[in-house]
């Protein structure tokens, strides 16, 4: 079932005379996860927030196109509303945190819906365990960690129960363990909560072997878009896209000896031991 459908999507932010995004074409199926890969300034969190309705709602400009979310046209719909079924986790965590508690911070869109007390607190603490970070509850956001942080915006938008989480480069400002760490996190609410993930990124190495599709932008345009092995097999390096070592060695064996020792290319270390030693049999 299509849960996201994309279809001439064009946006111009008021003031400006070229098209942040133009052009866009897609549709993502409920439960996929996929990456959103490409320079900075190619229009990724330009798309993002026409997914989750701030465009056309929030931020003026000229909208072409149309963008589905659940079945429901965005230029419909407020953004309150739509917050239920796409819910957005912006790079820098701090534009998301404001209240003296983690607790306090998850509640608070909840409040603002109107949920009964009850519900919110069940929510808050289904939140706090999805997330690990119950002990974190009282703890005032502006004391943690980038990592703790980014997961307390996370934990505030799934208490919101949508069916869609959009992340803009989550993992920018964390170091690299901490980034596998929030990472690892992503990949579980999606196979084990079957939430649709669609993440902008530049670190692909852990995302990469479980995303089901790959989507390159460029100057605002959707340049590939599809599954993750065959658009690694073509020069995105031009794209801004660090690609895998894994996938790297891969290409440079089938460079070199002109087809590669198995069928396809790995996109992860354990994969790509495991081809090899069945090659090798």
């Amino acid at each position: 079932m299509k849960i996201i459908e994309v279809k001439d999507l064009g946006f111009k932010y008021a003031g400006t005379d070229f098209y942040a995004i133009k052009e866009v074409n897609f549709e993502i199926d409920e439960g996929e996860f996929v990456i959103l890969a490409g320079k900075s300034g190619c229009g990724k969190t330009t798309l993002l927030r026409c997914l989750n309705g701030l465009i056309p709602h929030f931020y003026e400009g000229e909208f072409d196109g149309k963008v589905l979310i659940d079945g429901v046209d965005t230029r419909d719909c407020p953004p309150y509303i739509l917050s239920q079924k796409a819910g957005m986790v912006f790079q820098n965590p701090d534009n998301q945190l404001f209240a003296l508690s983690v607790e306090a911070d998850i509640a608070f869109p909840l409040e603002n819906l109107g949920l009964p007390r009850e519900e919110i607190r069940d929510r808050v603490e289904w939140a706090l365990r999805l997330l690990r970070i119950e002990e974190l509850r009282n703890r005032s956001p502006f004391e943690l960690s980038a990592g703790q942080k980014q997961k307390v915006a996370i934990a505030s938008v799934l208490a919101m129960k949508p069916k869609i989480l959009l992340l803009d480069e989550p993992t920018s400002s964390l170091d690299p363990v901490s980034a596998k760490n929030l990472i690892d996190v992503i990949i579980e609410l999606n196979r084990r909560h079957g939430l649709t993930i669609l993440i902008s990124e530049h670190r692909l190495t852990h995302l990469i072997p479980h995303a089901n599709k790959l989507a390159i932008m460029d100057k605002g345009k959707i340049i590939y878009f599809g599954e993750p092995r065959k658009i690694l097999r073509e020069d995105v390096l031009m794209y801004g896209v660090s690609i895998p070592r894994v996938v790297e060695v891969a290409r440079e064996m089938e460079k070199i000896n002109g087809c590669l020792p198995f069928k396809e290319i790995p996109l992860s270390v354990d994969e790509f031991l495991n081809n090899l030693r069945g090659a090798l049999r």
